[in-house]
Order: C-alpha cells, then sequence, then structure tokens
C-alpha cells in the first residue's frame, strides 16, 4: 500500500532518499521533469535505475511505453523539479496499481542536502566537510583553539556554519574563498556580515572588478593568518582562475577548484580565449606550490563528481602521494598537459556568468534567485575521463 492514512501518496524526504542509496538499497526512480532538465542534473548511483519520462506526456495518464519500463516488483520513487507534479504523477501510477511514492520537495528538496564530515586527522585542529551531493560542492569548517574559519562557503547554508561553530564552542573569525567561484553563490559576505568575522579574498580575484558594498581583506602568497593554535598559510595557485588561491593548515591544503581528488581545474571559465595559456599556468602552480609539498599533504578541495570515492571517514580528500600515483595529469610535461588539459573540457556550469557576476558583486539575487541559479552540477574540473590510472 503507498498511501498514507489521510489517502495521500507516500513522500520520501531527500535525506532518507539520499540514506536508501548511500546504504545500498535498490532504487527506481521515475523522474517527470523536462528531458533538457534531466539531461542537466539528475539522479544518480550505482544502485539507482532511473527513468525519464515528461509530466506533460504522463497527463492523460500512464502511457504503454513507461509501463514496459516501471517494474511491477519494486517500489517506484516519482520526482519532478519541486515536488507538485511528481505527486499528481505517483497518484496515477498507484491507480494503475504500481507501489510508488514521491520525493518530497523534488530536485529543489535534494539540493538542500547538505552533509557533514570531520577529517580524520592527526593533529589538535577540527576540519569539517561540508558535502553538497546534488553539485559535489565542497566547504570546510577549520577549528581551532575557540576560532573557526570557514572556507568556500555556500550561501544557501550560512546558518550551518554559525551552528556547527557555535556547537564548538569557537568564534568565526575569518571566512575565506579560494576564488571566485562559477558554480555557486558565495556565502562569504553573508556570514562575514552574520558573525562580525573577516571576509578574506585573494588579492588577484579582486582585480577581476570585486564590487561590494561590505569591508573585506585581501591575501596574497606567502601571507598567513592566525588562527588559534595554527595558522592558515596563502598559496596563490592560479591557473583555473588568475585569482585561485590555497590554504594550508596543519597537514591539509584546501585546493578549491585547483586540484581535485579524480581531476585537476578546468582553465577556461575566467576567459575562454585564454584557456590555453591559463592550462600553462595551471601546470606550472601545480609543480612549484602544491606538488612540492610533502607526499603525506591531505588535499581538500573545492568539489567531487561521480569519479571521487570516499575516504573510510566519508570524506573526498586525499594525499598528495596518493594522487600522484594515480592522476596520470600530475606526471605530465607541460605540453602535454596543456594539450590533454584543453582537448577534452565538459560543458560550462548553467548559469556561471550570472553566478560569476554575484560573486563580483556586480549583480544582488536575492536567496531564491541565488539558489535557483546555482541549481545543477559544478563542471568546474577538467573532464575527469583518463586523467587517471
Amino acid at each position: 500500500m503507498t498511501e498514507n492514512d489521510d489517502g495521500a501518496i507516500d513522500a520520501v524526504t531527500p535525506t532518507d532518499l539520499k540514506a536508501r542509496i548511500d546504504d545500498g538499497e535498490d532504487v527506481f526512480i521515475l523522474d517527470a521533469r523536462a528531458e533538457g532538465d534531466f539531461e542537466e542534473w539528475h539522479i544518480d548511483g550505482e544502485n539507482v535505475d532511473i527513468v525519464n519520462y515528461p509530466y506533460f506526456e504522463l497527463l492523460d495518464g500512464i502511457p504503454d511505453a513507461l509501463h514496459d519500463q516501471l517494474p511491477d516488483d519494486r517500489r517506484i520513487t516519482a520526482l519532478c523539479a519541486k515536488g507538485g507534479s511528481s505527486e499528481l504523477v505517483a497518484e496515477n501510477l498507484e491507480d494503475e496499481g504500481y507501489d510508488v511514492e514521491h520525493l518530497e520537495r523534488g530536485m529543489n528538496g535534494w539540493a538542500r542536502i547538505y552533509e557533514y564530515r570531520e577529517l580524520d586527522l592527526d593533529a589538535d585542529t577540527t576540519v569539517v566537510q561540508y558535502q553538497r551531493p546534488s553539485s559535489g560542492c565542497l566547504a570546510y569548517l577549520v577549528v581551532s583553539d575557540g576560532d573557526a574559519a570557514v572556507i568556500d562557503p555556500l550561501r544557501a547554508f550560512t546558518e550551518q556554519y554559525v551552528q556547527d561553530a557555535r556547537a564548538f564552542g569557537a568564534d568565526i573569525e575569518y571566512v575565506l574563498d579560494t576564488h571566485i567561484h562559477a558554480d555557486h553563490v558565495s556565502g562569504l559576505r553573508d556570514l562575514a556580515a552574520d558573525t562580525d568575522a573577516t571576509a578574506i579574498l585573494p588579492a588577484a580575484a579582486v582585480e577581476r572588478g570585486v564590487k561590494y558594498d561590505q569591508p573585506y581583506e585581501t591575501v596574497a602568497d606567502g601571507d598567513s593568518l592566525s588562527l588559534g593554535n595554527t595558522a592558515l598559510d596563502v598559496v596563490a595557485t592560479p591557473g583555473h582562475t588568475t585569482g585561485m588561491t590555497a590554504y594550508a593548515v596543519d597537514s591539509v591544503l584546501f585546493t578549491g577548484d585547483g586540484l581535485f581528488t579524480e581531476s585537476v581545474a578546468r582553465p577556461d571559465l575566467e576567459d575562454p580565449e585564454a584557456a590555453r595559456d591559463a592550462a600553462r599556468t595551471l601546470h606550472d602552480s601545480l609543480h612549484a606550490s602544491v606538488l612540492s609539498r610533502p607526499g603525506d599533504t591531505v588535499v581538500a578541495p573545492a568539489h567531487f563528481s561521480d569519479a571521487a570515492s570516499t575516504n573510510d571517514d566519508g570524506t573526498y580528500t586525499a594525499t598528495l602521494g596518493d594522487l600522484t600515483e594515480r592522476m596520470d595529469a600530475l606526471t605530465m610535461a607541460e605540453d602535454e598537459f596543456v594539450e590533454f588539459i584543453v582537448s577534452d573540457m565538459p560543458p560550462q556550469p548553467a548559469n556561471y556568468e550570472d553566478i560569476i557576476a554575484a560573486n563580483l558583486g556586480q549583480q544582488s539575487p536575492d536567496d531564491e534567485e541565488a539558489f535557483e541559479l546555482e541549481l545543477g552540477p559544478n563542471n568546474c574540473a577538467a573532464s575527469e575521463e583518463a586523467l587517471t590510472n
């Protein structure tokens, strides 16, 4: 039976559906969004079977062609963008005898999932990695002796950083972006305003035309910020953007979009016509400022893709030594690296020009507009295909 006591179709929350997928349960999804929206981003996984059939083709019932694709011995999870259409689809499926539920709040609800994981480190410093499964965005809370810093925050989750820092008994002293993001609206200004923390941007990023109506400070390669019993060291790593900057804390290197656990950065989002030169700069940055570090350095990136796998602690991190061994791109000569990177770049992130403008302070979307802008995958890495051994 698929109805509640009041006769309504069962609704599954995004968090519960994610837990089922993570637990390895077999999940069957009927995605009733338009084909283009489905192709841009959808729920997937090794144990997920999914069929896309647009809602407007289901208004008069379930077509025979769809019946042929639906299981009669498994529960079906119907979903749409916001949850309303999928409930109607689920009702039609229930009338046809299927075991069915619908995804509460649809893919917008899926995009609200934000997961907390602590890095397993041999250090007094606590590092929390925040994971957004819908887009692969990662952010970090760093806590040391009552002080906290947030790196690459997302505007949509500002309150969570505040609550988690409070749970550690820490005050947020710094809010830092590694660069001007192209895939999500930064929470740097909102979080700094809410906590009286110092907003930090790389000096080279500001040169792209930052226009903030509130105070911020800039840092450059070699600078260091005191945080409790540790320090945030500033490491310039241009290539993905001219202002791309990593932050080193103890044994952890927060690489932003310069280096991921399954790929390296794409070089074309700031200036597509200069992608080849930017790829050359990226190669130089990786070898001079990143690969020269100890092999046990923990790389903590700003994104993960479907090709990434988690560690035992549930985080998307990797040691630099491990990455060097298995990522072909990190051992390529410069010319080979450049050709390889520019020849196979993925589609540009959705709405990336408007997101960049928002993060520069040149546009001012409200909270709902900002959330809608960043729906979908991040696409900030070079194609991960063939990048690793």
